[in-house]
């Protein structure tokens, strides 16, 4: 028998003993949990092995100033590049304006400027840029059209008897001049209805067609209502035919314009039209003055 089964007294070391040092070793020690290795979790799992073919990235040294990230757009070139640059989008800016100008004059009504450089327009614009259609259809109005009415008044004792014109127009501009919120009426109701009797009659003031014959009644209904409403009669008067002119005057040119245009009035001189039962107000009696 060798020494490793001998005790301490060179006595054989029995299975009890050796039970005993096994219990002994697995207890703890008191106080000595203090330096024990507090619990933890389950270990994290181990990562995939770094490739040695490849070099860690250097640690920023933080006595050397980070690389500026570069500057989209123009203002990452260089100074000349950057003058370059502006310089060439000046000249397409320009050359853009230049040629939405020159179309906008093209398709413009005359005026000065296509008066006086007529033949630049023209040089630019074919045949590269023709165009064959028109911006501005009629072309703006360049005249004041004044509406104005008069009475033929049947008095009581069986005369006839024609009042002054009244101007419907110049009343309907009085009563909208310093008012803050006019009416649609009084704005627009006898300046469209003389446009729907123009546009729908003749040089000779003959109606075509079912329209001419409905805007004439809309026009003398109108001008026979303004007419009462101002009792250009005696007591027992009445309205027995009204009668509707226009007068159309240029207006003037600017004073850097040398365009020429007659300062004379023209005048549309409508015939008589005699007033019938549909013409008087919803009272269904005229006035009587």
């Amino acid at each position: 028998m060798d020494g490793n089964d001998k005790g301490p007294g060179g006595e054989d070391a029995g299975p009890a003993e050796s039970g005993d040092r096994a219990e002994a070793a697995t207890h703890t020690v008191p106080g000595a949990g203090a330096h024990a290795a507090p619990e933890s979790g389950p270990e994290p799992e181990p990562g995939p092995d770094p490739d040695p073919d490849v070099d860690p990235a250097p640690a920023p040294d933080p006595d050397v100033d980070p690389v500026p990230a570069p500057r989209p757009g123009i203002a990452g070139l260089r100074l000349g590049y950057q003058i370059a640059a502006v310089c060439a989008l000046v000249i397409v800016a320009l050359a853009a304006c230049a040629h939405v100008g020159m179309l906008f004059l093209h398709v413009a009504p005359s005026n000065t400027l296509t008066k006086q450089h007529g033949e630049v327009i023209d040089e630019w614009i074919y045949p590269e840029f023709e165009q064959n259609w028109k911006l501005f259809a009629p072309n703006p109005l360049q005249q004041n059209v004044a509406v104005q009415a008069r009475a033929e008044l049947r008095t009581a004792q069986g005369e006839v008897r024609t009042t002054d014109w009244y101007e419907l127009s110049a009343q309907d501009g009085a009563g909208i001049d310093g008012s803050l919120l006019p009416s649609h009426t009084l704005q627009n109701e006898l300046r469209r209805a003389w446009d729907f009797y123009v546009g729908s009659h003749d040089a000779q003031n003959r109606p075509v067609g079912l329209r001419g014959q409905l805007s004439e009644r809309y026009v003398r209904r109108i001008a026979y209502l303004r007419l009462d409403r101002e009792a250009p009669g005696r007591t027992g008067d009445e309205i027995a035919r009204v009668q509707l002119r226009s007068k159309t005057t240029n207006v003037r040119p600017p004073q850097w314009s040398e365009e020429k245009v007659s300062a004379k009035p023209v005048y549309r001189l409508l015939p008589w039209w005699s007033v019938a039962p549909d013409d008087l107000p919803l009272s269904g009696e005229g006035t009587a003055r």
